[in-house]
Order: C-alpha cells, then sequence, then structure tokens
C-alpha cells in the first residue's frame, strides 16, 4: 500500500486553490452564494485528481465506482443550485454575514466560508481518497470478484439517498413554482415523510460510499460520514434551516408536529 501522505498534501493545495480561486470571483461579482453550487463539483475534482495521480495498475473496478457515483452525485447537486440560485442574488445567510461584519466581511468569508467549506470537502472525501489510492487490498481476490456484499450494500444505500435527494429536490422546484403556493409549507411527496429529504438523501448518499470505500480498506476513515451527518443534522442542514422558518411561515410548526424531522416515517396525526 502507498502512503496517503503522498497523496494528501497535493489534494488539499488543490482544493484550497479552488476555494481561494472561487472567493476572489466572489468579491469581485459581490455575491458569496456562489460557494454553494461549488460543493459538488469540489468533490469531483478531489475524485479525479485522486485518479490521475493513481498509478493505472491501482486502478480496479472499485476505484471507477467510486469516480462514477462521486461524479453523478456532485454533478447534479451542483446544477441544481446554480440553477436554483440564478437570478435570485445573494443568499440571507450570506446577506446577514455581511451586514454583521461589514468591511471586515472579505476575509471573514475567506475563513469562515470558502476555506472552512474547502477543509470539510477535504476531510469528508478522505475515504474515497484513499480507496481509489491504494486500489485492492488484495489483488488476487480482487481478480476474482471484482466488488464484494460491502460493495452492493453500499450501492444501495447510495441510491437510495441519490433518489431522495433528487425527487426531493425536483418536488420542492415545482411546489415553488406555482405561484398559488408562495408563502405555503411544503408537504407534498417525499416531504409529506420527512421535513428534510434532501438531508436524509445526502446523510445516505455519504453512508453508501464510505461503505463501499470501506471495502478498500479505508473503514478507518468513518470520521468522514459521521462529520457529514453531524453537518447535516446539527449545523449547515436541518438546525440551520429550521431556526427562523417558524417566523417567517407561521404553519410550519404545525407541519413540525406531524412530521419525521429527518428519517422518514409515516405522518402523525395532529395534536
Amino acid at each position: 500500500m502507498a502512503p496517503l501522505s503522498e497523496l494528501l498534501p497535493n489534494s488539499f493545495l488543490v482544493v484550497m486553490a479552488a476555494m481561494t480561486a472561487l472567493w476572489l470571483l466572489s468579491l469581485s461579482l459581490g455575491n458569496a452564494s456562489i460557494v454553494d453550487p461549488f460543493w459538488g463539483m469540489g468533490f469531483i475534482l478531489v475524485t479525479w485528481l485522486t485518479v490521475a495521480k493513481t498509478p493505472p495498475e491501482r486502478l480496479v473496478a472499485r476505484s471507477w465506482l467510486l469516480a462514477a457515483l462521486v461524479t453523478i452525485w456532485g454533478l447534479r447537486l451542483s446544477l441544481y443550485l446554480l440553477w436554483r440560485n440564478c437570478g435570485h442574488g445573494e443568499d440571507r445567510r450570506y446577506r446577514a454575514m455581511r451586514e454583521q461584519h461589514g468591511s471586515r466581511f472579505w476575509w471573514v468569508s475567506l475563513l469562515t466560508v470558502f476555506w472552512l467549506q474547502g477543509v470539510i470537502l477535504w476531510i469528508v472525501s478522505m475515504p474515497i481518497q484513499d480507496a481509489i489510492w491504494n486500489g485492492p487490498t488484495n489483488r488476487l481476490l480482487i481478480q476474482t470478484f471484482p466488488l464484494s456484499v460491502l460493495d452492493a450494500v453500499g450501492i444501495s444505500v447510495w441510491l437510495v439517498g441519490f433518489l431522495f435527494e433528487s425527487i426531493g429536490d425536483f418536488q420542492m422546484s415545482r411546489f415553488q413554482a406555482a405561484p398559488a403556493n408562495a408563502g405555503q409549507v411544503m408537504d407534498r411527496g417525499l416531504w409529506r415523510y420527512t421535513r428534510h429529504p434532501n438531508y436524509f438523501g445526502d446523510f445516505c448518499v455519504w453512508w453508501g460510499l464510505f461503505l463501499i470505500a470501506a471495502g478498500a480498506g479505508a473503514g478507518w476513515a468513518i470520521f468522514s460520514p459521521l462529520l457529514m451527518s453531524f453537518l447535516l443534522l446539527k449545523v449547515s442542514g436541518v438546525t440551520l434551516l429550521e431556526q427562523t422558518i417558524t417566523t417567517r411561515r407561521p404553519e410550519y410548526a404545525e407541519y413540525q408536529q406531524r412530521t419525521n424531522s429527518f428519517l422518514p416515517g409515516l405522518p402523525r396525526k395532529r395534536k
């Protein structure tokens, strides 16, 4: 096995350079929201950089599987966020930061938005980097059985997540496009069973990718899906979104009473 230390410094520098360039672009545009569509593309960048750096003899079926799944997920997410944000100006989260920090926002955004997301992206992608970089743990076994049961489970979990995320985003975009739904709470389709099908989908995607990577010996990097789960549940996902939503949409409180926050489940009866 080749030391991962041969790869990680390169991938870190590439990610941080990309984030710095994106930050400079955000200054010229006056819009820090451009960091959001780059999230998925950043993982694609790290994944294919790893493929390019890995000797061809270490690239096996699992390597290409991981690269394909990350690319499909990241491309869909980035294109969706780019389409959703187009023409809407800067997101209210960044506008609030801009108002709070005033003239300091330029360097505060570099540290707490762009570079922080770059570091998180690099850490979360570590099992994928390791699985591709080190290839098979047993060359003879891989030649006989290119993929394992663990890979099949990982693909299944990834697929559930990808479908939840994609369908949830599609349903929400159609709901918001209808003028009659302005200011209303989306409680149809997948949103009837969980208040955040897109975040639940992201959760499954990263646990699925981790299971596949674990088949190549990257199980040590379990902190990757754990970190993503924590962010989705407690930081930038569910908690952040619901902090002020009941103020903007009072009927959301009733939706919270009957609908699971994260894990899908049948709606509860109204109290």
